[in-house]
């Protein structure tokens, strides 16, 4: 069998419900078990205890601010409360049956359907649920949180996850084989490194979060918006020239005084302020992918609409196509966002990018040099663009953004120095959060070493990577 993905299993050896399927019994797999159960690893479950989030239909009761309503494209971020969720009102939060998928701070989240695996620590007391997408794992020991979470975010605890996902079209993972998941028993000592680790890790995001919010605030300012004094709701009287013949629109909520306060408020500021179809060299839609390769030579990355985080977009290394088959392509300093789902989340194509492919359900455009990527994709990701975003946007279950409505969207010219500042305020902000997801992934490294070398090896490594990175 050397050099060849095959292992003869025994009847007598199948996994209690009698998986027959090959990739479960891969060899990896098979070797990491071997390893932990060679320490005396125990069921996870020894420690935890497991449920998930609400399986009842509640989408008429979702609403833009309240109570957050996680779902498992919100699991993108490492604190679960730095993630924009749909939010619920208090008097469906306290329902009898959402009583069980109210989330305490310590809880690790664990996606279970679709993108099987992703990890997310609650860090926060406050208010929170989720839905069935997501499995709480909650700490027996609240000081385990941490160690857990990034255990389960190792190769040792994914690929125990990864391998019991189950399905056809939509694979998922069932609760049930949560105590199948085996994990170490670490020291006290290893324990405390990590959580400083993921302590550090909090403090770097709050300060690129604090950057980053400091740059839409001068942003705003200088346009001069201020949407404390701009009020919802409201009166407008609009003729049926004025409505259906122009915006091709008759939902009162279309028409809602804010709106225009906003766009005053811009026209005030740049009177000339040019729509994107006016501004931009070019605006497209993506292209459908047919299949997907983990990334390698010869191929080349396919942006989606999840990758698309703060103004930033992510590298995916398991999603890439072959480039010959497609016909579009993004450059470095485009400008992307989502045309389904979650509507109003812009990202600038970075140097590691350039060239690739982004999805048919992505939308791209480039603005002139003398207008900076990032400034305008915090413009776009503002408070006050969004409003207009999802004005713009359609549909009834799923909100869509298509390319000619996005063309529609204001922008005004900003002056450079103060361009310069903003950007200056938006790089500080991505070089924090580099920095702290460089530091997650140490604390993910220290625990893999623990288990192939030695705890000691492990804290040593780690706490210099702390150090140095929190300095």
């Amino acid at each position: 069998m050397n050099g060849h993905e095959c292992t003869e299993i025994l009847f007598s050896q199948l996994e209690r419900t009698n998986r027959l399927d090959s990739e479960f019994y891969k060899k990896n797999s098979l070797a990491i078990v071997k390893l932990l159960e060679d320490i005396s690893a125990k069921p996870l479950t020894n420690l935890i205890d497991v449920s998930d989030g609400n399986h009842m239909g509640i989408s008429d009761k979702f609403t833009s601010e309240g109570i957050p309503y996680y779902r498992g494209q919100d699991i993108h971020n490492f604190f679960i409360d730095n993630a924009n969720p749909i939010c619920i009102d208090e008097d469906t939060f306290n329902i009898s049956y959402m009583q069980r998928s109210h989330l305490k701070k310590g809880d690790v989240l664990l996606s279970i359907v679709g993108t099987i695996g992703e990890v997310a620590l609650v860090s926060k007391d406050d208010k929170a649920t989720c839905n069935c997408k997501l499995a709480i794992l909650r700490p027996h020991d609240i000081e385990k949180s941490a160690l857990i979470a990034i255990y389960l975010r190792t190769k040792y605890g994914f690929d125990q996850v990864d391998k019991f996902k189950r399905g056809a079209v939509q694979m998922g993972y069932l609760l049930e084989d949560m105590n199948q998941i085996l994990m170490p028993e670490f020291t006290d000592n290893l324990e405390k490194a990590i959580t400083k680790a993921i302590e550090g890790v909090k403090l770097l995001t709050d300060r690129s979060n604090k950057q980053y919010s400091d740059a839409e605030d001068c942003l705003l300012s200088e346009i001069g918006i201020d949407m404390s004094a701009i009020a919802n709701g409201g009166v407008a009287i609009k003729s049926f020239s004025e409505c259906f013949l122009v915006q091709n629109r008759i939902d009162s909520e279309f028409y809602q005084p804010k709106y225009d306060a906003i766009i005053d408020a811009i026209l005030k500021y740049d009177a000339s302020a040019k729509t994107i179809d006016d501004v931009a060299t070019y605006v497209f839609t993506g292209e459908c992918a047919e299949e997907y390769y983990n990334y390698d030579s010869g191929l080349c990355h396919y942006v989606r609409g999840t990758d698309i985080h703060d103004g930033m977009v992510d590298i995916d290394l398991e999603h890439s196509v072959i480039p010959e088959k497609h016909n579009k392509f993004v450059s470095e300093g485009d400008i992307i966002t989502g045309r389904v789902g979650t509507i109003g989340n812009f990202g600038v194509i970075p140097k590691e990018l350039d060239n690739s492919v982004c999805s048919d359900n992505v939308l791209c455009f480039h603005l002139p040099d003398n207008y900076n990527p990032n400034v305008y994709a915090l413009y776009f990701n503002s408070s006050v663009i969004k409003e207009l975003t999802n004005r713009m946007s359609r549909g009834s279950v799923q909100q869509r953004l298509n390319q000619e409505t996005l063309r529609e969207l204001l922008v005004p010219y900003i002056i450079e120095d103060i361009q310069k500042e903003i950007n200056n305020k938006i790089m500080s902000s991505f070089e924090l959060k580099i920095k702290a997801e460089c530091l997650l992934e140490c604390a993910k490294t220290a625990v893999e070493m623990a288990i192939e070398q030695s705890e000691a090896i492990a804290i040593s490594w780690l706490e210099n990577k702390i150090n140095v990175l929190t300095k």
